[in-house]
């Protein structure tokens, strides 16, 4: 889940910053995060098992997770910078700022808290449908829930549905107090 939360953000957050724009090919990149994001996580492992290089294992996986954990952030990030108030735009021009530096040094901390949002989101998803990994043999918290199912044993089951919660909640936690050390002051009232 770490691997494929990683990966997201990556990809996600630049994703994000152009989908910001607006235009056809932020339609595109939110029309695909959104489409991969609506397919069940159950069907996204199955079709992803014939292709070679995936299989029946973690890569699998981890590559679902991570189709899985894009639109969160992609569509957080597009959504915190078009949130931005004219005024401040205008500002950061008039300062004579260039774009790049306009976007690192007041368009993205200003939007931070959305896209915090969005890899929070983006990680609880990654911590819940992990789970799932273990019906193409990745293993993880997964095999005793489905050890359990298949033999009906419900102590089996909670062996491993627990501790998912737990790390689900423990993950939400960690992004609360992140929320509150990475986010500026001024962002938070």
């Amino acid at each position: 889940a770490g691997i494929s939360l990683l990966l997201p953000i990556i990809v996600g957050i630049p994703l994000g910053i152009v989908a910001s724009r607006g235009g056809p090919l932020s339609h595109v990149i939110l029309a695909i995060t959104g489409t991969v994001q609506t397919i069940p996580s159950l069907a996204l492992l199955a079709l992803l098992v014939p292709i070679p290089f995936f299989g029946i294992s973690p890569r699998t996986a981890i590559a679902a997770l991570f189709l899985y954990g894009l639109l969160p952030i992609v569509r957080n990030t597009a959504t915190g910078l078009q949130d931005i108030a004219t005024p401040i735009r205008e500002s950061a021009i008039a300062l004579g700022l260039e774009p790049f530096p306009r976007l690192w040094k007041i368009y993205l901390p200003i939007a931070s808290r959305s896209i915090l949002g969005g890899i929070k989101t983006s990680a609880v998803i990654n911590v819940g449908t992990a789970t799932l990994a273990a019906l193409i043999g990745a293993g993880g918290l997964g095999e005793p829930i489905v050890s359990g199912l298949n033999l009906m044993d419900h102590a089996t089951i909670l062996q491993g549905a627990i501790p998912a919660a737990i790390l689900a909640l423990l993950v939400q936690w960690g992004f609360e107090l992140l929320d509150r050390v990475l986010i500026p002051k001024g962002l938070r009232l």
